[in-house]
């Protein structure tokens, strides 16, 4: 085995490392349909479905906070290259405090 291969490997176990870390078990309950599709893709990838189920779950997350829009508020908050950003009175500041609640209640 090869300096390369060595350093690829170590490089996947510490991404699978930082990865497993990161996680929480959790229960929930899912549509029986879905828990098939999971199922086959774990199958098909062997991979564990609690992988599959992680990954897909924390990109849809990450997707929909991409996508929670952006409502400008009265009060500016900064300029920015000469234009003024005003506060977000949208979904996401309330989304970001309620975060912010759970993390340091732990």
């Amino acid at each position: 085995m090869g300096n390369e291969s060595l350093s690829r490997l170590l490089n996947e176990w510490e991404n699978r490392a930082r990865t497993i870390n990161g996680r929480k078990e959790e229960t929930l309950s899912i549509y029986q349909c879905d828990s098939v599709k999971l199922e086959a893709l774990a199958m098909m990838y062997k991979l564990p479905k609690a992988d599959v189920v992680a990954t897909l779950l924390h990109e849809a997350l990450n997707e929909l906070e991409a996508k929670m829009p952006y409502v400008p508020g009265n009060k500016v908050i900064r300029i920015e290259d000469g234009e003024e950003i005003y506060e977000d009175k949208g979904p996401m500041p309330r989304y970001l405090a309620e975060q912010k609640k759970l993390i340091s209640a732990t």
